[in-house]
Formats: C-alpha cells, structure tokens, sequence
C-alpha cells in the first residue's frame, strides 16, 4: 500500500508541475540558507580552533586592557603592559618563557609602491629565536629569521608576501619602513591563520625606535613549563600582576588567557552569531510551510470526488491520510535536497571567494554527513507537520459528500 500511495503521490506532483514548483520555492531558499550560514559558522568555529591548536596548548596570551580580540587592537587600550610586567610573568612558577612583542600598522615601501603593513615587534635574541622555532607559526619557507642582535631585517609572513605588493617578496629584496632600509631575510611558510600569514616581522627594539614607542609591549605570549598546568598558571600570573598594578580582582586593565579559554569564547560568539543567523533563515521556512499547507488544502478540495471515489471503492480514512500526508511529506523533502545542493554551492562559492580576495583561510565551509541527512529529516518533517490538517481534512470526508461535490 505505501508503494503504491507513493507513485499516485508522484504521478499527482507531476501532474502540476508549476505550483509544485512554486510550493517548493520557500522551502529550498530557506533550507539552503540555513545549511549555508550553519556550515560557514561550523568552519568558521573549526578554522579558530585549529589556529588555537597550532599556538599550541601550553600557551598564555597576556594583553592589555582587558582585550581579547587580538595585538591588532591593543592599540585602542589606554592600559599599557611594559617591561616590569614582563619580569613579573617570567617570575611566575610554571612560566618557562615569556616574550613581549610590539604591533603597529605602517607605510611599507617597495620600489615604487606604498602599502599600509602590519608590522610586528619581535625580540631576536638566541633564546627568543629558539622559542620561536619550536612554536612552528613562524616557520621559514625561504631564507632565515632575523640573526641576533640585527637591527633592519625583516621576514614576511607568506600572503604578505604573495599578496601586499603587486610583485611577490623574496629574500633579495629591500623594502623602506619610516626612512630606513630593511632588508627581506626571509618569507615564511603558509601557516593557515590570520595574523601569522598577514604580518612584517622585525627587531622589536627597532620598531620602538622608528615609531617611538616608549617601555610597552602590545602583547606577553607565555610558554608553560612542562607537567603545569596552563589554567593554573595564568591564574597565577593574574594574581601576581593584580598585586604589581595594585589593582583589584574583577578591575584588571590586563588580560590573561589560554588557548582553551580564547576558544570558549569565540565559540561562545560564533554559537550566538549562529543562533541569530539561522532564526533568520527560519523566517522563510515558515513561509514555506505555509505555502505547503496551504497546497494540501487546495489539493484536497480539488481532488473531493476522487477522494469520494476511493472511499466508495474500499480505502480508508488511513490511506487517504497516508497520501496526502505522503504527498506533503516529499514536497518537504523533495524543497530540503534542493536547498542542501544550492547551500553548499553558495557555502563554497563563499569559501573560495575568501580565500581568493580577502587571502583568509578562517572562511571555510564545514559540510558533515549529520548536517545533511539532519536538514532533510527537518525538511521531510516540517512537510509532514505541514500537510497533517489538510490530510486529516480529506480522510474525514463522507464519500457521499465527496461525491456530491
């Protein structure tokens, strides 16, 4: 019997090819909407964590302010975080190094062309550089990292170097910052975040000099010793520095936080960016359910007698309910598939787009299997939910009447 209800339910759809169509509209748009906004937001999600992960578990980010969006908008904190800050961190038990780097945008200079860089502050001593490689963020594809004690060398992060200029960067090149020549010693590998790949690193006592920027440091990345615990550390490290600034708990004008605790809280963001976006999205399937229902109502008055006929004929009130709540079932579906293809083609149509102008790799689109098999589950049910009255409609009619009719 389903068999059967099922091609009559077909064979009726194709029937009326045009308002099928028009049923369908509000479905697909909503559905590729939400597969679309829910998958860039998972990749999204994804993407943060994996560049957390890359940073690695045993690192603290100390900023100034307060501030959690990162050393690009350090410079909007009154709060400063200077060198006696730093001695205080590398004081602190569990801490086996810390480092406090410098962030400024600038005019960068090469041959003809200005572009506005970011540049970044980094100490070149011996046991800095060492840090720095065991890190992995600031890998060299070509060429070296600043030697120590080098004062106008500079390394490119990779789509600074692909990217900024209309000519790609390589280690034979000389680029001006502020007057003073600096020479390119090495491009690094593509790291896949946002910062890393998009920076000019330098000597950090020599973008102090050039900028005049006084005891400061826009940022205090710590390395946790081994078997401490990083959470426990940072607590550390915020009392330790309460007591220093002389400021209390809840008040602090710094920041201190873990790889972990960084990821918790853009995902706490993204959830709510997420949750805002799909309510939206949700508008239009409302629409669509509407615009079914409103079909199987019509369905139903259009097809009385013949409903008449198959009640006179021996069919139940549960087949009768069971075709047209089959029939409002596909057209759910049927809308729920369209919508996945259409939201992954504009998911990565969106993906590629990032990557190509805006030289991101955070903008990807994550399409699991629940994702899809769940959207067309939710697609089928709100067809079936859609088409029930109408249906209990038609399975309640007297085959006189419907004869009648």
């Amino acid at each position: 019997m389903l068999l059967d209800s099922l091609v009559y339910v077909v064979q009726h759809l194709l029937r009326r090819k045009l308002r099928s169509w028009l049923t369908l509209l509000g479905i697909f748009i909503g559905m590729a909407a939400v597969v679309s906004l829910i998958s860039l937001s998972q990749g999204m999600q994804n993407a943060i964590t994996s560049e957390f992960e890359k940073v690695g578990a045993d690192r603290i980010v100390v900023m100034p302010g307060g501030a959690i969006a990162g050393p690009m908008s350090s410079g909007l904190s009154v709060a400063k975080l200077t060198s006696e800050d730093l001695r205080v961190i590398q004081r602190v038990r569990g801490v086996e190094f810390a480092m406090g780097m410098v962030s400024t945008y600038a005019p960068i200079y090469f041959k003809d062309e200005m572009k506005e860089g970011y540049l970044f502050g980094v100490p070149t001593d011996s046991k800095t550089n060492y840090y720095i490689e065991r890190v992995g963020l600031f890998n060299i594809a070509d060429g070296r990292n600043p030697k120590p004690g080098s004062k106008y060398e500079a390394v490119f992060g990779y789509r600074t170097a692909h990217k900024l200029f209309s000519r790609n960067i390589t280690t034979k090149d000389k680029i001006t910052i502020e007057g003073k020549e600096f020479s390119v010693v090495g491009v690094q590998s593509l790291i896949g975040t946002g910062v890393h790949d998009q920076i000019i690193r330098i000597p950090k006592d020599t973008l102090k000099e050039l900028f005049g920027i006084g005891d400061e440091n826009s940022m205090i990345v710590v390395k946790v010793s081994s078997g401490s615990n990083p959470i426990n550390v940072a607590e550390d490290i915020k009392l330790q520095l309460r007591q220093f600034r002389n400021v209390k708990e809840g008040e602090e004008d710094f920041s201190v936080e873990t790889s972990q605790e960084m990821v918790k809280v853009f995902t706490q963001i993204l959830g709510v960016v997420q949750a805002l976006l799909v309510g939206v999205a949700s508008i239009s399937l409302v629409v669509g359910a509407v615009g079914i229902m409103n079909t199987m109502y019509t369905a139903v008055v259009e097809r009385t007698k013949e409903i008449g006929i198959m009640k006179a004929i021996g069919a139940t009130n549960r087949a009768i309910l069971l075709i047209f709540v089959l029939e409002s079932g596909l057209l759910g579906l049927v809308g729920g598939a369209i919508g996945v293809i259409l939201g992954i083609f504009i998911s990565k149509s969106v993906e590629l787009v990032a990557a190509q102008q805006l030289g991101s790799n955070l903008l990807k689109a994550y399409l699991s299997p629940g994702l899809i098999l769940g959207v067309l589950f939710f697609a089928f049910s709100l067809g079936v939910l859609s088409g029930f009255f109408p249906a209990r409609k038609a399975a309640k009619l007297q085959p006189v009447d419907a004869l009648r009719h």
